[in-house]
């Protein structure tokens, strides 16, 4: 079975494969050029155009989207259903997002899984919330497949480095629609002020909203820079105790994933499905409210109880062998129904 994967070359999808090679009869094609970018960038992806699926029809027998439709209207998106259907080929789609953390008004997204999720082949998506959400919305069943591990498996392994004090971390990254990280940090350095050993560290790309946060949060650490290399970003997560994720609205998170595969305790929102997915505190957060009081109360716990949540790298494995089968199972279930 020959998957195109909308993309293939993210880390998300190179780990729905067995971590033992074994292929399950999947062949997995990668991401085609992207004509003016660079090698190795894969958005904006051409596999969602019609044209690239009446050209390459004979060379795959799904599409399987994941990402990379943020730019698409309803009526582009409808017209490459329909060349999919014309080609005879199956739509899997897997619902990363119900909201699309790029946009701050939700009814672009919404359009688009209003073309997406009733024309699929098959659904599937990362947590039992999200599952019913599909369900509450579309009338739709989606099958429930976990997040892989983020993090390499010898990183997972590795022990965590000592170090003394407790560490809280918030990255800003390049602020996204979805984060509200000076509010945050401002609630955080007053709930870190005067816990023993405690310290505050902010950290933002240096772009224009990056610098933005830098310059509203002049009295606390926060550190501008590039963002990191994937060796650069386990280092930074492995030496923070907690991380702090900044968000309003969501609906799940491969920091989150990282975090958990590397011992990193997370304080996660109480919108869309973070704590689904592992082990997290939780604080209140959405569009409507940022929720001090319960922010401050989790860090103190989070201080007191030190917790040791992380990923087992033999579960881990185990884990990744169901992915890779379950994802098998569907593309033979789909492709099935196309040649019938």
């Amino acid at each position: 079975m020959r998957i195109a994967s909308v993309p293939s070359g993210h880390v998300y999808v190179r780990h729905l494969a067995d971590p033992d090679g074994r292929d399950h009869g999947v062949l997995r094609l990668p991401d085609p050029p992207v004509p003016g970018a660079p090698p190795g960038r894969w958005w904006p992806p051409p596999m969602l155009d019609p044209s690239w699926v009446r050209e390459h029809s004979d060379g795959f027998d799904v599409l399987h989207v994941h990402f990379g439709y943020d730019d698409r209207t309803p009526a582009q998106l409808a017209a490459l259903v329909t060349a999919l259907r014309d080609a005879g080929r199956a739509l899997v789609v897997t619902v990363h997002d119900l909201r699309n953390p790029h946009h701050t008004d939700a009814a672009a997204h919404d359009a688009a899984l209003g073309v997406l999720v009733p024309a699929a082949d098959a659904l599937l998506t990362l947590t039992a919330g999200a599952a019913g959400e599909i369900a509450r919305r579309w009338g739709r069943e989606a099958t429930v497949v976990p997040h892989p591990h983020a993090v390499p498996p010898e990183r997972i392994a590795a022990p965590r480095p000592p170090r003394a004090g407790f560490l809280v971390g918030m990255h800003a990254k390049s602020v996204r629609a979805n984060a509200d990280p000076v509010p945050v940090a401002r609630a955080l350095a007053a709930a870190v002020d005067g816990l023993p050993g405690a310290r505050l560290r902010i950290d933002a790309h240096d772009d224009p909203r990056g610098r933005a946060v830098a310059s509203a949060l002049p009295d606390l650490d926060v550190r501008v820079h590039a963002p990191f290399t994937d060796d650069e970003l386990w280092e930074y997560l492995s030496a923070l105790d907690l991380s702090v994720l900044p968000y309003r609205f969501g609906t799940h998170s491969g920091w989150l994933e990282a975090c958990h595969d590397l011992g990193t305790a997370v304080l996660a929102p109480d919108c869309g499905f973070y704590a689904e997915q592992a082990p997290c505190l939780l604080y209140g957060h959405d569009e409507h409210r940022l929720d001090a009081a319960s922010l401050h109360a989790a860090v103190r716990r989070a201080h007191a109880e030190r917790p040791a949540w992380r990923a087992d790298p033999a579960a881990r494995r185990v884990q990744r062998e169901r992915i890779a089968a379950v994802h098998a199972e569907v593309y033979r279930s789909v492709t099935a129904r196309a040649a019938a």
